[in-house]
């Protein structure tokens, strides 16, 4: 699960603390008389903002801090909510951001960027000062809500994305901003205009992606105009005092893992506790169910907006554990997102109670050997490579990395995802853009795979190679993504590159270098294979469910339909097979291999001969 709350909140009150335009003829007289109801001439003097503003999110209570520079765009802000604490800069080019224990990442994904010069082009009220930015602006014309008109405008700036200025049209005073990002449209509702040395500045922010439980709200409790700014606090913080002990003094850690369903799964103590199976994500945050923090003995504050590979939002509180434990690794003090993975139990066939991955892999170098079963865990420090492995820079996508590549010879930008099961994902926006359906004629849609938000849903297909900076994996089976919502609708990403494909490789990951090393394995030549049995089964209790039939295929073809319990596989009891054994069997076993089943339908048992097939 990809949890961003830091980040939104801190963006929330910063897009807060704008002074913007309002009015109604043509886009300039909008944003002359905008300024003039604003402030007039008295903008033209003002060089800074400094803000103090309280924060209210998912029932709890907090503060921030910014300082804006209005003439160049940049920001430095920090905040503190429940448990969270962060800060955020922007120097007009490098975005950064520090999380609760001071780690830092520069976020270089497209759509960080597009955000964050979007946001400096407001800082700097770059409509009224157009020296300061170049934009195509627009006006989208008169809108009536609630009883209010207001005058719509596009301002798009150079080389960025566009948002909207909703202006009321009886103050001529901005009354929302509106910016589509990857995976959402956020609106930020601004109210409370004030008197602050000549100019009028709105002392309440309100930001929503839609969902009200998830609002966001800041309000100004104390704010200055051009105070000193130091150009050493936007730029990216050093790293943090080390907060965590290596057992015996040791430089590295060892420890097994199990893959199952191609996730990889730890054995991890925390407060002392356990062990735990949590599972490790390069990407995740820190994720603990509400059993487990019942268990530890902890409280789980707030309510936020969880998101993953399915269409559903869920709801995550915060806690902080004391001390989480990985072989002789102990880290202190972890910010644990709070959320319900109960349903992934019949997903996974296998209990479990947490996930961990970027905070871990940030502050070591990380090696997945995927062939032994092994993670190992060396302070960067004393890494020293001395094998044979291609070196493969990457850049972050929030906390994920991303490499460039090549999905048969067309170049897009790659997640790297411990977490994904597939092989490749190809992002909708993506297959929709290059016409991907087509270029493959793909027809078989399914349920490819399920994780936090719930199923989703693809088209299989085959691709002759798959590049990751030069490295060349050929004969993929690629799940041509049809979402349209959840993180597999970003426009600016082209696949999510899963296990299928990295267990071909035993990897180094060193976050602090942002580069990876991939060293082919004994897996690299087995062959890619997908589904042979057109169905997808989770295993709510002692029987495999059938959760979705493809239509045309084996399992549509045996009668088998969604809704059916397989209660024996070739005589064998359901309940003495893991779920992971059956989908190996229906994935790997040739095609024209016969498989009776034994299938209960609505209380009626009836014996069927599945003969797999290949879909792909």
């Amino acid at each position: 699960m990809k949890n961003t709350l830091w980040f939104v909140l801190l963006m929330a009150f910063v897009l807060g603390l704008s002074a913007l335009p309002a009015s109604a003829e043509g886009p300039s007289d909008i944003l002359a008389r905008a300024k003039q109801a604003s402030g007039g001439a008295a903008w033209d003097g003002i060089t800074s903002i400094h803000t103090k503003v309280k924060l209210s999110a998912g029932g709890m209570t907090g503060t921030a801090e910014s300082w804006e520079d209005v003439a160049t765009g940049r920001i430095y802000g920090s905040f503190a909510l429940g448990p969270v604490t962060g800060a955020q800069g922007f120097d007009g080019k490098v975005l950064w951001a520090q999380d609760s224990s001071k780690q830092v990442r520069v976020d270089d994904s497209e759509d960080a960027r597009l955000g964050a010069l979007n946001e400096a082009y407001r800082r700097m009220m770059a409509y009224w000062y157009p020296s300061r930015g170049e934009a195509a602006i627009e006006s989208l014309g008169p809108r009536v809500e609630g009883g209010r008109r207001f005058e719509v405008l596009r301002i798009t700036p150079k080389g960025v994305r566009p948002f909207d200025l909703w202006i009321d049209a009886s103050t001529f005073l901005i009354d929302r901003v509106v910016e589509k990002s990857a995976l959402e449209t956020r609106t930020t509702f601004l109210s409370d205009y004030r008197s602050v040395a000549g100019v009028k500045l709105p002392f309440v922010s309100r930001s929503t992606n839609g969902q009200e439980r998830y609002d966001q709200v800041g309000t100004v409790e104390e704010i200055e105009l051009n105070v000193p700014l130091k150009d050493e606090m936007f730029r990216v913080p050093p790293p943090p005092v080390p907060d965590f002990t290596m057992t015996g003094g040791r430089t590295s850690t060892t420890v097994p893992f199990a893959l199952i369903n191609n996730h990889i799964y730890l054995d991890v103590r925390l407060n002392g506790q356990g062990p735990f199976r949590l599972l490790c994500d390069t990407g995740g945050s820190n994720v603990v169910t509400p059993e487990l923090v019942k268990t530890l003995g902890l409280k789980s504050e707030g309510t936020v907006e969880g998101t993953g590979v399915g269409e559903k939002s869920e709801d995550v509180g915060l806690t902080k554990v004391s001390s989480l434990q990985v072989g002789d690794v102990t880290l202190a003090d972890q910010v644990f997102a709070v959320f319900n993975l109960s349903a992934m139990k019949e997903v996974e066939d296998v209990p479990i109670q947490g996930l961990i991955g970027y905070e871990v892999f940030r502050r070591f170098v990380v090696t997945i050997d995927y062939e032994n079963s092994r993670l190992t865990l060396t302070l960067p420090e004393s890494f020293a490579y001395k094998g044979t492995g291609t070196v493969v820079p990457f850049k972050f996508n929030g906390t994920i990395p991303q490499v460039e590549g090549e999905l048969d010879g067309i170049p897009g930008k790659f997640d790297i995802d411990t977490g994904g099961r597939s092989s490749l994902t190809v992002l909708a926006p993506f297959v929709e853009r290059h016409g991907l359906k087509a270029r493959y004629g793909a027809k078989a849609e399914a349920v490819v795979g399920w994780g936090v938000g719930g199923p989703h849903r693809g088209i299989p297909v085959r691709i002759q190679v798959l590049k990751l900076d030069g490295i060349a994996i050929g004969n993929v089976i690629a799940e041509l993504s049809l979402s349209t919502r959840g993180s597999f609708v970003d426009p600016y990403v082209a696949g999510n590159v899963g296990a299928g494909v990295l267990k071909r490789f035993n990897i180094i990951f060193d976050y602090a270098q942002q580069k990876m090393i991939l060293e082919r394995n004994s897996h690299f030549a087995v062959p890619d294979s997908f589904d042979r049995a057109g169905m997808w089964l989770n295993k709510p209790g002692d029987a495999f469910l059938v959760v979705d039939v493809t239509a045309g295929g084996p399992a549509a073809e045996a009668g088998i339909k969604a809704g059916d319990r397989i209660l024996k596989v070739d005589g064998l009891d359901a309940s003495k097979m893991g779920l992971s054994v059956i989908r190996t069997k229906f994935r790997t076993d040739p095609a024209g291999t016969k498989i009776k089943l034994t299938v209960e339908s609505g209380g009626a048992v009836r014996e069927v001969t599945l003969v797999l097939r290949d879909l792909v």
